[in-house]
């Protein structure tokens, strides 16, 4: 249904116009259209433009009449219906207004013209009637919420395979914002770590792509330990070329040959002195004073006594040549030993930052080697010069040799590895690239390898597949009802073309002139004639009177004519059974009041006693022709019958026009009889004058006259004057006749009274003479019922 004319621009008097500002109550809720909508505008307010509106939405186009028109017309569903694409809906609309007329009724503008022909069911096969009956039957109602037979079944299925569709959809859904977030989500995405991951382009496709790969048997994510390398690998940038090691030339080899050589080599023994050869360090101690004394003193340092020439012969022999030679070459070698210690300390080795992290672990296990090689050849060194200090201590006496290790091999070698790691660090350069590269995918995999881990890839998968089975197999099921429905549908479609007779339009539209307005004069035949591009026989409706094509009608019989003819045509093939959405734009211009109440009839009964409609839009500037609308099933404006009907006002103002709710004084009356009624019952009720009600009691006097004439007139229609009725009326008591006539008259005139313009109202006369009234019309307690009812009153409440 249509919930809202939403907004309406550059539509003649339309400008500007928008429903949710116009269309609210007076809590300021904004209401929406029913299931019938009667609009009451008077002439040129703009009911036709509103109604054209609708039959852009009928035909899927508007008026190019119109300078850029804009609208938007809104259904309860929710879609919308703009001026840019007025067929963008599935609904069936009909349209009476004179668009319309002009259309099918060609002979309105040229009287050689006919009526278009229409095809409606034929009434003469009651074996298809009844098939189509059948399959109706078996179909059911497709009204909302009320659905019966294949339509009910169809809803239950849809419900079901909704349902599963739903659970499937979630699933995936939820599975997909997952694998979206991991690959391009902004704060944890793949693609938006490049420096990382390796790939500013990654894709929800590659992900689901490299899914695949780590899920497979063979697939060997990264160790902690060596995603923790690759991590530091990427951190690392191009470095400077390692220097090479400084040539070392060790000769620990040359030194343990010549300190054997000297530690073992023997002194020749003859003229030394006995007791110095057996001691060592007493040995040591006068050699020391011999360099002390020679040449510088001539008496001992120590005991004062005089060296004779004797004593200096004995220590010259004893300390000859050759032992000093020994010394002196013990003395050399130690210290081209200890030259050696000193390079081997300036020996300089790179540092493990010069080297790229891959290896930095290797070339910390070589230094620590290294570094222990040092140590130990320090060690053999030492032991050398250890040999040759013990020598030179005793020189004259020869000593073994115990072999030293020689750890020049293995110092050789610790470099030569260093060497050659520092060669691979300074190629690696040239790769630095393609192994981050590959370090970026490895990472990448394994964050994939993880991610899925942690979000049960593979439950969450065999759930989606399970909730797909369940979906295909209840869409499936939904679908062979479906085609049950169509097909269904399809065959009631043949039937029905089975039937198609356009005779039977003009006949239908006869019945209604007829039957309903007792209008023998005109009717709509139907002439039989051959197509000329088909071969095939056809008809054309003519307007006859009196047996003869008709020529001069009157707009009144135009009017009978055309919208017997749109009744009928709510009949034709295209139509009937598809619950319209209904547009009637005031049917009664230029009708005499008995054909305006055949035309509620015709509406009553066509429309709303065969409920075979969507959506009713009635509009008219006739207060007569309202008043008998209100009287359609359930318009009555009480609480119970509300929701049915929408009472809608177009107010023009100057040149534009909106739309409004119909005020309530013209939409709860039926008559003004009905509204002095309830003047005089509110007066009858209140005893004192407030804002809200003033109105009642300045009104009273021309309130109360006028009930009582048309009152009167009814109970006592004959030429008896108005105070004899009302005498009759109240009876025997003169009082209620004079204060009665004296406030109607002097309230309702103030000619010969204009003091009266200048007091207050005297209220206590008002409610008495109100009272009065009220108390004699309930002697006809049958018609006081329904006066109480026409005003929403409560006949158990209505007692003084």
């Amino acid at each position: 249904m249509i919930s809202k004319i939403k907004s309406l621009n550059n539509l003649a008097v339309f400008n500007g116009f928008d429903w949710d500002s116009e269309v609210v109550d007076n809590e300021n809720q904004v209401l929406e259209l029913k299931k019938t909508n009667i609009i009451y505008g008077r002439n040129y307010s703009g009911k036709t433009t509103l109604s054209r509106a609708l039959r852009a939405m009928e035909h899927g186009e508007i008026s190019d009449k119109y300078e850029n028109p804009e609208c938007c017309i809104s259904f309860s569903e929710g879609n919308e219906v703009t001026h840019n694409d007025f067929s963008a809906h599935t609904q069936v609309i009909r349209v009476f207004n004179e668009d319309f007329i002009k259309q099918n009724l060609n002979f309105i503008a040229n009287p050689e013209e006919n009526v278009q022909p229409f095809a409606i069911l034929g009434g003469d096969n009651n074996v298809i009637e009844k098939e189509i009956s059948g399959l109706k039957d078996k179909l059911g109602s497709n009204e909302k919420d009320l659905e019966t037979g294949l339509y009910k079944d169809l809803k239950t299925l849809n419900g079901i395979y909704s349902t599963a569709k739903r659970s499937h959809d979630i699933a995936k859904n939820s599975l997909n914002s997952q694998l979206n977030e991991k690959a391009i989500g902004r704060q944890t995405g793949i693609k938006y770590n490049p420096e990382k991951f390796g790939d500013q382009n990654y894709t929800n496709s590659k992900l689901r792509n490299e899914i695949q790969l780590v899920k497979k048997d063979e697939f060997k994510p990264l160790s902690d330990e060596r995603k923790i390398l690759a991590e530091k690998s990427l951190e690392e940038k191009k470095k400077e070329d390692i220097s090479q090691i400084s040539e070392l030339d060790l000769s620990f080899q040359t030194f343990s040959r010549k300190a054997k050589e000297l530690v073992i080599k023997p002194i020749v023994q003859s003229n030394k002195i006995d007791s110095l050869l057996k001691d060592a360090i007493l040995n040591k101690w006068v050699k020391k004073g011999r360099e002390l004394h020679k040449n510088k003193l001539e008496t001992c340092a120590f005991c004062d006594n005089k060296i004779d020439s004797t004593r200096w012969d004995q220590l010259e022999k004893h300390f000859d040549e050759e032992s000093d030679k020994l010394e002196n070459d013990i003395v050399e070698l130690i210290s081209k030993i200890k030259d050696e210690k000193k390079l081997l300390n300036t020996l300089e080795i790179s540092k493990g930052d010069e080297y790229y992290a891959k290896y930095v672990p290797k070339f910390d296990n070589l230094k620590e080697n290294l570094d222990s090689t040092i140590i130990d050849f320090e060690k053999s060194l030492d032991s050398l010069i250890d040999l040759l200090e013990a020598r030179k201590n005793d020189i004259l006496n020869v000593h073994s040799f115990v072999k030293v290790s020689d750890h020049t091999s293995n110092m050789k070698t610790a470099l030569e590895k260093i060497e050659e790691l520092s060669i691979k660090s300074n190629a690696y350069s040239e790769k630095l690239n393609t192994d981050q590269g590959k370090a970026k995918k490895a990472l990448r995999l394994r964050e994939i390898y993880d991610f899925i881990a942690t979000i049960k890839y593979d439950e969450q998968i065999d759930n989606i597949t399970d909730l797909d089975s369940v979906e295909k197999e209840e869409k499936k099921t939904r679908d062979l009802k479906q085609g049950e429905v169509d097909e269904t549908l399809s065959s009631i479609s043949m039937k029905q073309k089975e039937l198609k007779d356009e005779s039977k339009g003009a006949e239908k539209v006869n019945e209604f002139l007829n039957s309903h307005f007792g209008h023998k004069f005109l009717t709509l035949k139907a002439v039989e004639f051959e197509d000329v591009d088909t071969g095939q026989k056809r008809y054309r409706f003519e307007i006859h009177r009196e047996g003869k094509k008709a020529h001069h009608l009157s707009e009144g019989e135009i009017s009978l004519i055309a919208f017997c003819y749109f009744m009928a045509k709510l009949q034709e093939v295209d139509t009937k059974g598809k619950k319209p959405i209904i547009w009637i734009d005031d049917p009664i211009s230029s009708l005499d009041s008995n054909h305006i109440f055949f035309i509620y009839t015709l509406i009553n009964t066509q429309i709303y006693g065969k409920g075979d409609f969507e959506q009713l839009f009635i509009s008219t500037h006739n207060l007569n022709f309202l008043k008998y609308l209100k009287r359609l099933p359930g318009a009555a404006t009480t609480k119970e019958t509300k929701t049915k009907y929408r009472y809608l006002l177009i107010q023009r103002n100057d040149k534009n026009s909106v739309i409004k709710l119909m005020p309530h004084f013209l939409r709860d009356y039926v008559t003004e009889f009905n509204y002095l009624f309830e003047q005089i019952y509110k007066c009858s009720k209140m005893e004192s004058v407030n804002d809200t009600n003033y109105t009642a009691f300045y009104n009273f006097g021309n309130s109360a006259r006028k009930f009582l004439e048309l009152y009167l007139y009814y109970k006592y229609p004959d030429a008896s004057s108005q105070i004899e009725k009302m005498k009759k009326f109240f009876g025997t008591d003169d009082i209620p006749v004079v204060l009665t006539d004296r406030i109607n008259n002097e309230y309702s005139h103030l000619s010969g009274a204009f003091e009266r313009g200048e007091t207050i109202i005297e209220v206590p006369e008002m409610n008495t003479s109100a009272k009065l009234i009220i108390e004699r019309i309930k002697q006809d307690y049958d018609q006081y019922e329904a006066l109480l009812n026409s005003i929403g009153e409560n006949i158990t409440e209505a007692s003084f």
